[in-house]
C-alpha cells in the first residue's frame, strides 16, 4: 500500500467514524437536550419572544465547561443549533484520531494505531451526554504532543510552546477532568522525554535549560486552574447530605465520597467501552480493533521495526495509559456537589492510549495492519449508524409533541420511563428540554442551577421536585401549579393529575409512550 493509499484510507476511516451523526435526526446522548437548551439560551438571550430574558441572566466567571457552549452558540450564528452541534460532534469523533496520530508522530511512531480510537469515542461517557469532557480528550492528545515537540524540537520550540499554552488553557476551558490527568502526564513526559542537548550537557542546569520553554507553555493553564480552585472553592459548599446533586460533607469527607470495589471497577472496564444498545451490537467494532492491536502487538515483538526511541522513551505512551488506567482504578466515582461519573470516565482514555502504545512492526506487517484498522471504521459506521436511526425513530414522538406545545410553554417533565427499546441509556430523562427550547420556554429542570452553567436563574428558580428522576414525589399544589404544559412518559396522565385533567388539565397530543397536557 502507498503513502498515498494510506492517507486515503485513513481519510476514509474518518469519515466512516463519523457517519452515524448525519445518518439519523437525533443522537442518543442522556445530557444533550439539556446542553443544547442551555446554548439554545445563551444564544438568545435577549430575544423577546422567548422566556429567556426573564428567567436567565450570564453567569460572568471563569468555569470549566465554557469552551462547548460558547463555541457551538458562536457556530449557531451560521447554522441552525442542531446542525452546529452536530458539527461539533464530529470535530470530536475525528479529533480523537486525529490527536492520537499528533501524539504518535510526535513520538516518532507510526501513525496508522491512532484509527484504533475511532470505536472509543463512543461508549458511555458518549450514551451520557458527557459532550465538555469527551471535547476536551482530543485536545488532551494534542497537548501531550505538542509537550513533547517543544522538548524534542530545537529549532522551533518557541513555536510548539506557544500553541502548548493556548492548547492547555483550551483542555482547562472544556474539562477540568482531562486537565488533572494531565497533571500527570505532563511530568511523566517531561521525566522520560530526552531532549537534543542532553548529549552535551554538564550539570543540572545545562539539562533543565533547554526544557524551560515546555515549563513556560504549562504555566497560562496552571494560573487559569488555580484562579478557578480559587474561586470554586472559595465560596462555602452547600451541604445537604442525602439530597441529589448536594454535597453531603465537607468536599473531600468520607461521606461525600461515592466509591466503587476494585472488582467492580475491573468487571466494568470493558462494558463502558461499548455499552450503546440492548442488543450489543456496538461491540462488534471493539472487538474487530482489539483483533488488530493484538494482531500489532505479537508482530510487533515478534518482527519489530526500526526504533527511535531509547530504552526509556519507548514506554512513553503505554506510561500515559497506565497512568490514565490509574486513575480509573483509584479514583472515587463521585464526589457529591462537584464531580459526577469521575473515575468512569477515564476508562476511555486509558484504553485509547494502551490500544495505541504497541511496538512498531516491520514496514511490510505495518501496511496490512493500517488497512486492517481503517476497515474497522465501515463495521463502526453500519452499527452505530444502524442503531442511531432506531432510535431517531423513537424519539420522533418529542417532535410530534413539540409542534403541539404553546409558544412559551413553562413544561413539568414527569418522566416516569426515561428508557429507550434502543439504546440502554436512560435518553429520555430530559425530553422537557427538547419541547421548552422548541417553543422557547422552560422545563422545570435545567443546567443553569449547576456552579459550571454559564447561566443562572435571575430570581428563584423554578419549583419542581427535588429529582428529575423521581417525578413520583411531585407535589402539584406546591410545585406544579407554576407550570402550563406537562410531558408525562411511562404512565398515563390520569394517574398522575386524577381529576384535575378533566377541570384544570386537558390531553393535546399523545405520541408513543408520552402525553402533553396543557392547562385550560
Amino acid at each position: 500500500m502507498t503513502n498515498r493509499t494510506a492517507r486515503i484510507a485513513f481519510a476514509a476511516a474518518l469519515v466512516l467514524g463519523a457517519l452515524p451523526l448525519w445518518v439519523s435526526r437525533a443522537i442518543p446522548m442522556v445530557d444533550l437536550p439539556q446542553h443544547l437548551y442551555l446554548i439554545s439560551v445563551l444564544h438568545r438571550l435577549d430575544d423577546p419572544t422567548t422566556l429567556y430574558p426573564t428567567l436567565f441572566a450570564a453567569r460572568h466567571e471563569l468555569t470549566p465547561y465554557l469552551g462547548y457552549y460558547y463555541l457551538v452558540s458562536a457556530l449557531n450564528w451560521l447554522l441552525p443549533l442542531e446542525l452546529a452541534n452536530r458539527v461539533f460532534l464530529t470535530a470530536y469523533v475525528v479529533g480523537m484520531p486525529l490527536g492520537m496520530a499528533f501524539l504518535l508522530r510526535s513520538l516518532g511512531r507510526p501513525s496508522w494505531p491512532a484509527l484504533l480510537t475511532l470505536p472509543l469515542a463512543y461508549g458511555d461517557s458518549f450514551g451520557w451526554g458527557f459532550i465538555n469532557y469527551l471535547a476536551a480528550l482530543p485536545l488532551t492528545l494534542l497537548c501531550c504532543g505538542l509537550f513533547v515537540r517543544t522538548l524534542t524540537d530545537a529549532p522551533r520550540r518557541a513555536r510548539w510552546g506557544v500553541g502548548l499554552a493556548a492548547c492547555l488553557v483550551a483542555v482547562l476551558l472544556f474539562h477540568v477532568q482531562a486537565f488533572g490527568f494531565l497533571a500527570f502526564g505532563l511530568p511523566w513526559l517531561l521525566l522520560t522525554t530526552p531532549v537534543p542537548e542532553d548529549a552535551a550537557a554538564k550539570g543540572v542546569v545545562a539539562r533543565l535549560r533547554p526544557r524551560v520553554p515546555a515549563l513556560l507553555g504549562v504555566v497560562p493553564g496552571v494560573a487559569l486552574f488555580l484562579s478557578w480552585v480559587v474561586l470554586r472553592f472559595g465560596n462555602p459548599p452547600d451541604i445537604q447530605p442525602g439530597a441529589p446533586w448536594k454535597a453531603w460533607g465537607p468536599t473531600f469527607s468520607p461521606q461525600n465520597l461515592a466509591w466503587k470495589g476494585f472488582e467492580q471497577n475491573r468487571a466494568e472496564f470493558f462494558q463502558v467501552l461499548a455499552n450503546t444498545f440492548h442488543d450489543g451490537s456496538d461491540r462488534w467494532p471493539l472487538y474487530a480493533v482489539s483483533a488488530v492491536a493484538v494482531a500489532g502487538w505479537v508482530l510487533g515483538v515478534v518482527g519489530p521495526g526500526t526504533r527511535r526511541e531509547g530504552l526509556v522513551a519507548r514506554w512513553r505512551l503505554l506510561g500515559l495509559g497506565v497512568l490514565a488506567l490509574a486513575l480509573y482504578f483509584l479514583l472515587p466515582f463521585d464526589i457529591r456537589g462537584y464531580v459526577y461519573y469521575l473515575n468512569t470516565r477515564y476508562a476511555h482514555l486509558a484504553a485509547a492510549l494502551l490500544v495505541a502504545s504497541m511496538p512498531a512492526a516491520r514496514a511490510e506487517w505495518r501496511r496490512p495492519l493500517e488497512l486492517a484498522a481503517a476497515a474497522s471504521a465501515l463495521l463502526l459506521a453500519f452499527v452505530m449508524g444502524r442503531g442511531f436511526q432506531r432510535f431517531s425513530e423513537e424519539a420522533r414522538e418529542l417532535e410530534v409533541l413539540s409542534g403541539l406545545a404553546a409558544n412559551r410553554p413553562k413544561v413539568m417533565g414527569l418522566v416516569f420511563d426515561p428508557r429507550s427499546s434502543v439504546v440502554r441509556f436512560p435518553v429520555f430523562i430530559h425530553a422537557a428540554a427538547v419541547v421548552a427550547r422548541e417553543r422557547g420556554g422552560v422545563p422545570n429542570f435545567t443546567f443553569a442551577t449547576t456552579p459550571h452553567s454559564p447561566l443562572r436563574y435571575r430570581g428563584e428558580v423554578p419549583p419542581t421536585f427535588p429529582s428529575e428522576w423521581r417525578p413520583q414525589e411531585l407535589d402539584y399544589a406546591t410545585q406544579g401549579t407554576w407550570y402550563d404544559h406537562f410531558l408525562v412518559r411511562g404512565v398515563h396522565p390520569s394517574r398522575v393529575f386524577g381529576g384535575r385533567l378533566q377541570s384544570e388539565l386537558v390531553i393535546v397530543g399523545q405520541a408513543g409512550g408520552s402525553w402533553l397536557v396543557r392547562r385550560r
